[in-house]
């Protein structure tokens, strides 16, 4: 199967919107909706839900996100690890974080190691948490950021930062009469959630913050992504919850960010590694990112 198939579904399924997808490819739209429908077709399974003018993920279409993400980013690292050697570099880490991390804390700490350590190659993958758990058990990560401790035998999970959650609403919206949104008030409305197999491995943070709440919830959908998430919520289908500076990168106007009332909920974000004794390059990484975290207040990864 040609790499560029997988290429145009993984943009198709993170935009669920074909326009949208053959911009971000910048290639026509028709080319990408042939490419999808010969997909399915070769497969035999039915990956896209376009009932209702609405492009949605079917099951099989989630399944199949998670393991195309895997194999861009494998081909992806063999390509550069290939010209590493190339260019002569002695060392390098494989870095994995999911989609729903605060990024500017990524980006503080990739600028000091490439500050302190220029000659150090790094590589930085988008995955979700359950390929970032194979990736280090194969040998093919070095470093995992994800939103779960949960790791399976032989890897180790920190805590390196936390972040409060904040409400994710459309732009129009009755909760946006708060500029502190209490919980309770926001659990009236459909929620659209992380899944349990979420990308990030927020689910089991997100849920125990509102099963703190005395509301049942409204549960409408239950996504793995958080670019589906926004698209949803920013659709109309219901409210969401996510790190407030991770979804304001995206700059989306259909969509707008409201704290939380009252003390703050904070999600966790852990880094995730093998048991076994780092490498020179990974000690190194590993001390900046305790420090890093540590002067801005946060509690030192043990």
């Amino acid at each position: 199967m040609e790499l560029r198939l997988l290429r145009y579904f993984v943009a198709v399924a993170e935009e669920l919107h074909f326009a949208r997808a053959a911009e971000r490819l910048g290639v026509e739209q028709s080319p990408v909706s042939r490419a999808m429908r010969h997909l399915e077709a070769t497969l035999g399974v039915q990956l896209f839900d376009r009932s209702a003018n609405q492009t949605r993920l079917t099951r099989a279409g989630q399944v199949f996100l998670g393991e195309c993400r895997r194999v861009l980013a494998t081909v992806e690292q063999a390509v550069s690890a290939a010209k590493a050697a190339a260019q002569g570099y002695q060392g390098y880490l494989r870095i994995a974080i999911c989609d729903s991390l605060a990024q500017p804390h990524i980006a503080t700490l990739l600028a000091r190691s490439r500050e302190e350590e220029p000659e150090l190659e790094i590589r930085v993958f988008e995955l979700p948490f359950a390929q970032q758990l194979k990736g280090l058990h194969n040998d093919l990560l070095d470093i995992g950021f994800a939103l779960s401790d949960a790791v399976t035998e032989g890897l180790v999970a920190e805590p390196v930062w936390t972040d409060p959650l904040s409400v994710i609403v459309p732009v129009r919206h009755p909760l946006l009469a708060h500029a502190e949104v209490p919980l309770d008030d926001a659990l009236k409305f459909p929620l659209v959630l992380c899944h349990p197999d979420a990308g990030s491995g927020c689910h089991h943070q997100i849920q125990a913050v509102l099963q703190s709440a005395s509301m049942p919830l409204k549960l409408v959908d239950q996504v793995t992504s958080l670019g589906v998430m926004l698209t949803l919520v920013g659709a109309g289908y219901g409210i969401g919850f996510a790190i407030a500076s991770q979804v304001q990168t995206l700059n989306r106007p259909d969509i707008t960010v409201r704290p939380l009332a009252g003390t703050p909920h904070m999600l966790s974000t852990y880094l995730l590694r093998r048991g076994a004794e780092p490498t020179e390059p990974m000690k190194r990484f590993l001390q900046r990112a305790r420090q890093e975290f540590l002067l801005k207040g946060d509690e030192p990864a043990s």
